[in-house]
């Protein structure tokens, strides 16, 4: 049995923020600061060697990746780890995009996206240790840049990374089902639940109109995204369900398509 190779990553994005100037506070760890912690469970991937900012924010290390259903998240970690690739783990941090929302913004995504305030904020509340004002200052800049260029691919800031038992994240195998093509009319008849009227993200405050392509599985589920718009991203595809459709008396899979509407921010 060939065993796959352990990789030491040094992914550094940054340890803390202390603020926009001299005078301010020292950071605080993660309970004081009221974070929520999320986690996301899934096969870790790795990418290739990063470039430019990537290269800034990774100690020029690979790119880390967990893969929930639909979601590629892109891990940046405080220090050094070991890992294992293609196997399952459980990720504990700071999902940036939604800490940022939470914070909120007063300009309602009007003035930019994401404040950069906003992103000095959640570094400190992710790792909380000190670092010098200046080097802080650029890896907070280099995070709006990663989520300006892709606001709706998640970055999660791990502050714990474990391995998930063998056995516990193994997946069904894939069946050999037929792919069928159904008209968007066609198949939004058969939708029983799924959000397809939603409020503007604040990274696109004007909103508008989105026709994402999808794969429907046998479950009636949303299998797989095939676009390149962020808007299609933002949709929370797991909150989808349809009547699933069967051809001949046997499940197929649907390759269809979602119209979706997002209403401006007031």
């Amino acid at each position: 049995m060939n065993r796959k190779p352990c990789l030491t990553w040094s992914l550094v994005l940054a340890v803390a923020a202390l603020g926009a100037c001299s005078s301010e506070k020292p950071a605080k760890d993660v309970k004081q600061t009221g974070a929520v912690m999320h986690r996301v469970k899934g096969k870790l991937e790795v990418g290739p060697a990063s470039t430019g900012a990537d290269t800034a924010l990774n100690a020029g290390g690979k790119s880390l990746f967990i893969r929930n259903g639909l979601q590629l998240y892109r891990l940046f970690l405080k220090s050094a780890v070991e890992i294992t690739p293609d196997m399952e783990y459980e990720a504990e941090g700071i999902y940036a995009q939604k800490a940022i929302d939470e914070i909120g913004d007063p300009d309602q995504g009007k003035q930019g996206y994401p404040l950069a305030a906003s992103c000095k904020r959640v570094i400190r509340m992710a790792w909380g240790n000190n670092i010098s004002m200046d080097v802080a200052d650029g890896h907070a800049s280099l995070l709006r840049t990663q989520i300006n260029r892709h606001p709706a691919r998640p970055i999660f800031l791990v502050t714990k990374l474990t391995p998930v038992a063998e056995g516990s994240g193994k997946q069904e195998a894939e069946k050999d089902l037929p792919l069928v093509t159904v008209p968007a009319a066609k198949q939004s008849a058969l939708r029983l639940e799924g959000p397809t009227v939603q409020t503007a993200p604040l990274w696109a405050p004007e909103g508008g109109v989105v026709h994402c392509k999808v794969v429907v599985d046998e479950k009636g589920k949303i299998a797989e995204l095939d676009t390149g718009a962020q808007l299609c991203e933002a949709v929370p595809w797991a909150e989808f369900r349809y009547t699933p459709l069967v051809q001949g008396g046997k499940p197929v899979r649907v390759q269809t398509e979602v119209e979706v509407r997002f209403e401006p921010r007031k």
